[in-house]
């Protein structure tokens, strides 16, 4: 991941992060994610980069035979504490400590953009599924990545500040609701995950720019609303060839 030993060190303000009810934006763009993208479930689905385990748990609600994978022993930790039935293991996503063909479906939630080596992490994702196999992604949605809003009103500019192309590193500390933590991964342009794709032998069927939804505007105010001008969230679903 980016830096197995940033995940280690933010895993406590993860862990509050992620699990506080309705804290975040997954609470308010996942629906979209499993109805939209993640087909049913089959034989065995894989969960790359799977943290404390809320994607695990969510797909496991969905009907999903599942196992999931991270770098952070801590998260792991707590993922098993939380779903004691299920199935997890310590690993890197650009070296998957799996057999080739032994998923149908890999799911990457939020996940290739804090890897070091993203075309890496989709060729390994390629390797591990059988022929027809699906991967389901979702990341920040690159024009996201490349700039900023000039305000917190529904309709201020939304300007880009250097270059949408190219790799660049990415860090920032986020607080909310007097909780905080730092993430940190790379930024990417669109045709960098779709040229990962390719190249790894997958076709892109679906892709989705989902925006802010009721939910979410209810939550945090009309400052949402920012969210339906540009995507926050890119998410796609390809096929192995």
């Amino acid at each position: 991941m980016s830096g197995a030993s940033d995940w280690e060190a933010e895993a406590q303000n993860w862990i509050r992060w992620a699990r506080a009810p309705d804290h975040d934006s997954y609470w308010y763009y996942r629906d979209a994610f499993f109805d939209e993208i993640v087909p049913p479930s089959g034989r065995l689905t894989l969960d790359i980069g799977c943290g404390e385990g809320r994607v695990t748990r969510d797909l496991r609600d969905r009907g999903h035979r599942v196992v999931g994978i991270d770098t952070s022993q801590t998260l792991l930790q707590h993922a098993r504490e939380a779903d004691p039935t299920g199935m997890y293991a310590r690993g890197d996503a650009m070296s998957l400590p799996f057999d080739d063909r032994s998923f149908d479906v890999a799911v990457a939630y939020n996940t290739l953009m804090d890897v070091d080596g993203m075309p890496d992490a989709v060729a390994e994702a390629a390797r591990v599924l059988e022929p027809g196999g699906s991967l389901c992604v979702s990341v920040t949605h690159p024009l996201a990545d490349a700039g900023t809003f000039t305000g917190h009103q529904p309709d201020d500019p939304f300007v880009v500040v250097g270059s949408y192309l190219g790799r660049r590193r990415f860090e920032g500390t986020f607080e909310r609701s007097g909780l905080t933590i730092t993430f940190r991964g790379w930024c990417y342009p669109l045709s960098d995950y779709a040229r990962a794709l390719e190249e790894a032998g997958f076709v892109i069927q679906r892709i989705r720019e989902p925006a802010a939804s009721e939910k979410a505007m209810a939550k945090f105010g009309e400052s949402e609303r920012r969210w339906r001008r540009i995507p926050l969230f890119l998410q796609m679903l390809a096929r192995k060839g």
